[in-house]
Parts: C-alpha cells; structure tokens; sequence
C-alpha cells in the first residue's frame, strides 16, 4: 500500500469536539470523550478523525480565536488527554488530523497583547495595523465575515487592527518572515506528537493586498443575503502570494512523511472552480506541491438535481490536474446538515453519492444517523454569527448540536446539560437504535462504507460519467476487469433504466432501499429516490 493511500483513498469523519461525547458532565464533548467512541468510529469503517479546534481559547468563536497554538483548552483536556487519545487512534488505525488556524488569533494571544502594547513593539508587525483613512475612520472598506468592517480601532496607539472575523480574533501578518516561521513551529509541534495532517482554516485569506486597496461592490449581491458579500474579496482573499505559502506549508509536514505513511494537508476553500485547481500547487514541472485535497464544497451549495450534479462532477473531473486527488463534502459544522438541505429520503441517495464518487469523502458527525438541523430560540444562541447578524439564517448553532447516541439521558452525550440543545427527536433517532434497525440510515451508512473498502473499483478506480436519463445520475467506476455501475434516481416516480445501459442480467450490491436485494434479470426499474450499485 502506498504512504498516501489512507488519504486518497479513505475516508475522512470530522469531529466538533464541543458535541461529540462528554466525558465529566460539564455539558460540552471532549478528547476523553472521542476516546469512548472511538470503537464506533472503527465499526463505522472510517479511516480518520479530524478534529476541530482543541486549543486554549477564550471561545468568543468557539476555538477559532486562538489563545496559544501548543496546548489544549481545559474544557477538552490535556496534553496527556490528547497524547493518549493519539496513541489510541494509532493502535486502532485511525488516522488523527488537527485543525490549524493560521489566518487569526485570540486577541488574548501573547503575539496579540504585546503588538498591541506600543507601536513600537517587536511584535507590531506580526499583526495589520493601519492608520486611520484621511478625515478618520477605518482604513478602507474591506468587511468582515461576521458583519461590520473588517478593522477596529486601538484607542491607545491610534490605529485601527485588521480582523476578517471578529474583532476577538485579529488577522496575522503572513507578510512577516517571523510569523510564518512560528506558524510552521506549530505545525511541527503537532507532527511531533504524531498527528498525520491538518485540515488548513481558511487557507484563501491568509495574505492581503499590500496596498490595502479597497474591495470593488458585488454586481450579484441581492438584499437580504450575507452582508459580507456586498463587495467582491478581491483584495482580501486568494491573492497570488497565497502559492508560495501553499509550497512552504508542505514541505514542512512532507519533511514528516515516511514511506510507510505520508502526512496530509486539506485546505478550507470556498473559491470558484479554477482558482480551487491553482491549490494542488501544479509546477513547471508537473509536480503537485500544493495542499494534497483543497475542500470541494460543491455539493453543499448545489441544488439537488440529477442534472445539475451531473454538470459538478463533469466539470470537476475535466478540472483536476493530472495526477491530482479529488474529495467530496455534502457538509461542515459551518453549513446546514445534508438531511435538512434535502430531507431523509434524499439523505440517503447524497450518502451513496458521497461514497462512490472518486476522491476522499469527508463525513460530519451525525450525517450517518440523519441528524437534521436544530432550531435554537434567541436566548439559546451561542454563534456570535447569529448574534452580529440576527434573524438572517446565518447561524451555526443549528448543525452544531449534540451527537445522539442512545435513549439514555440527553441521548448518551452528557451526565449534565449540554451547551446546545439536542434535536426533538433524538430519542429515536440515535446510534442505538439505528444499529437494531436493518433499514436504518447508519446501517446504510455502515454497508456502503464496507462496500467501498471491498471494491477497490470504488475506493481507487477510475471514474466514467454516463448517461441514464434527465431524472437519473449514472457513473461507472472500474478497477481491473471489475466494472460498477451507480445509479442514483432523483426522481419521486418509479424510473426505467435503459436496457443498453446494461447487461440482462445484474448483480445489485446495494441499494438505499434495503428491501432490494440480489440479481436483476431483464429491465432494471429504480424506485422513487432509489440508489444502487450494480456490478456487470
């Protein structure tokens, strides 16, 4: 098996630690807790964890604001708590991937607090200072994500801070030499302590303009959508300095990777199609030196239509550069969940989709139950998103909420109360009592995962878009003289496959419906929002 083949050819379960199991009963998950569960991670058939932020932090986003990159926030644990964890996910073979968050700190970092003291601070230029614009007010007009301008003022030394979020969490100054030598210093801590890669937090904001230009308006931004989007980042984001970052960030895990396992980057990019390719770090010389999977987010925003995932795939394949790993995500602890996008029924097609595409799945936690998005009442509301822009839908409190694991107290997830609300319907929908139902969503899950470790076609073969239909997404994927063949009805009708598609006879291994089992002879009839995987 090659170094890289967990990466390229596994699959990828994210973890918000805050809501995956609590251990102590303070209400909120922890490292001891992803200890208890890791048997079921190994059951379900997953490859990696990836964590979110596990850092100290004074949580004013959750553990995005940074307070000291080498250490590990009380509410979750310890070192010890996360070098054990560390040693058990190795023992079970499971690979361990961290969040790194390099574009912002706390405001309460020591880098902060001492460019901050003075101007004149050694520190000053590690983060974006600027003087206020000719007549006062911020420097220019770049917003910030979470709403308002992107900059605020520092009354004792009479500029303003740079900060893309919020203003807790200032931007670093990539710019700076010394910053990105003690950023690369925290990768190499977390390597040390034998993690195998990190997923990069928003990898595209890392540099800004260094003329600080303004951002032009938006020409499609519409009333009522995300105010951050009323300009176009052209000068905050993607910028073309952002590549020689992307090389350097590699070559300081690839100095970690072995022959008997290479170390991985993922990058956060929500960034058009052509400029996501520009992250493989294609060279003159053919080489990819760039992030190893830069986040394909296209299933999360694309309507849910045969024809247009069709259009995604095509187009995404025809992209790639040579020799370069696709991914697939269907959600994130940033989005709404993938059941509450397009209900149970198509939950299920988007989970066979999801594990026979080509490339590397990434899981949420809870996606493999159907856990849906949970309405939190105002005075519940944790996401300072929600609180700077209240009423929009722009909250993440809703995909962040506790993991359902039996019928016990609070689903199994906390001895106390926990720090959001779990789902209405956690006491039957739950990992114990999916596990008894045969037609389950996880026993789906379960199946399919299993399926696509077994058939090297699935994990590692080649990938052939077909065509079954308007109503009907079709691909072949082929190792050897295997051939698969995924059929996936979007529509609510009862749909004919075509008899040239496929041969007469048909070998269903497996299907969203479980009551479809065995060989097809003659026509091959998918039921309403039915999936299968048929073998020739």
């Amino acid at each position: 098996m090659s170094a890289d083949a967990w990466w390229k050819n596994g699959i990828v379960y994210q973890i918000y630690p805050r809501s995956f199991q609590d251990s102590d009963g303070d209400g909120i998950g922890d490292l001891r807790g992803i200890r208890k569960r890791l048997d079921y991670l190994v059951e379900l058939g997953v490859d990696a964890v990836w964590i979110s932020p596990i850092y100290p932090s004074p949580m004013a986003d959750f553990g995005y604001d940074i307070s000291d990159y080498c250490n590990i926030d009380p509410r979750f644990g310890t070192l010890e708590d996360f070098d054990a964890l560390a040693a058990e996910c190795k023992a079970r073979g499971l690979k361990l991937v961290l969040d790194f968050v390099p574009n912002h700190t706390s405001d309460q970092h020591p880098w902060f607090v001492q460019s901050r003291a003075s101007r004149a601070s050694p520190k000053r230029d590690w983060y974006l200072w600027r003087d206020p614009a000719p007549g006062g007010g911020p420097p220019n007009n770049w917003l910030s994500n979470f709403g308002g301008p992107a900059w605020t003022f520092d009354e004792a030394s009479g500029q303003y801070y740079c900060h893309s979020f919020l203003k807790e969490q200032p931007d670093l100054n990539w710019r700076n030499r010394e910053v990105r030598e003690a950023m690369y210093e925290v990768l190499r801590f977390w390597l040390r302590r034998g993690v195998d890669g990190f997923r990069i937090d928003v990898l595209y904001h890392l540099i800004k303009d260094d003329q600080f230009r303004d951002n032009p308006p938006n020409p499609s931004f519409q009333p009522g959508q995300d105010p951050s989007h009323r300009l176009l980042a052209l000068y905050t984001t993607d910028r073309p300095e952002m590549q020689d970052i992307v090389f350097e960030m590699r070559r300081v895990v690839d100095a970690f990777s072995s022959e008997a396992s290479a170390r991985v980057l993922i990058g956060e990019l929500y960034l058009p199609l052509e400029r996501l390719m520009a992250y493989y770090g294609l060279t003159s010389e053919g080489l990819l030196q760039g992030v190893q999977l830069p986040f394909n987010f296209q299933l999360i925003a694309a309507p849910w239509h045969a024809a247009e995932i069709d259009r995604i795939v095509r187009s995404y394949e025809a992209a790639l550069p040579h020799g370069a790993a696709p991914n697939w995500v269907l959600g994130n602890h940033d989005k709404p969940r993938i059941a509450s996008r397009v209900g149970q029924e198509r939950a299920r097609l988007a989970a066979m989709l999801l594990l026979t595409l080509r490339g590397t799945p990434t899981l949420y936690y809870g996606d493999e139950i159907g856990l849906t998005d949970v309405p939190i009442p105002p005075d519940e509301v944790q996401d300072p998103f929600e609180k700077n822009e209240p009423g929009k839908g722009l909250g993440r409190d809703p995909q962040r909420t506790p993991m359902q694991w039996s019928r016990a107290h609070m689903a199994g997830f906390t001895d106390g109360t926990p720090w959001l609300r779990l789902g209405g319907d956690w006491g039957m929908r739950n990992v114990e009592a999916q596990l008894a139902d045969p037609a389950s969503m996880l026993q789906l899950y379960r199946k399919l995962i299993a399926l696509r470790r077994k058939e090297p076609a699935l994990h590692e073969g080649t990938h052939e878009q077909l065509h079954a239909g308007d109503d009907v997404l079709a691909y072949a994927r082929a190792s050897g003289t295997r051939r698969l063949i995924v059929l996936l009805n979007f529509s609510t009708s009862d749909t004919r496959i075509a008899a040239e598609l496929l041969p007469r006879e048909v070998v269903v291994l497996a299907s969203t419906h479980p009551e479809r089992t065995g060989t097809v002879a003659g026509e091959l009839v998918l039921q309403p929002l039915e999936g299968v995987i048929v073998a020739q």
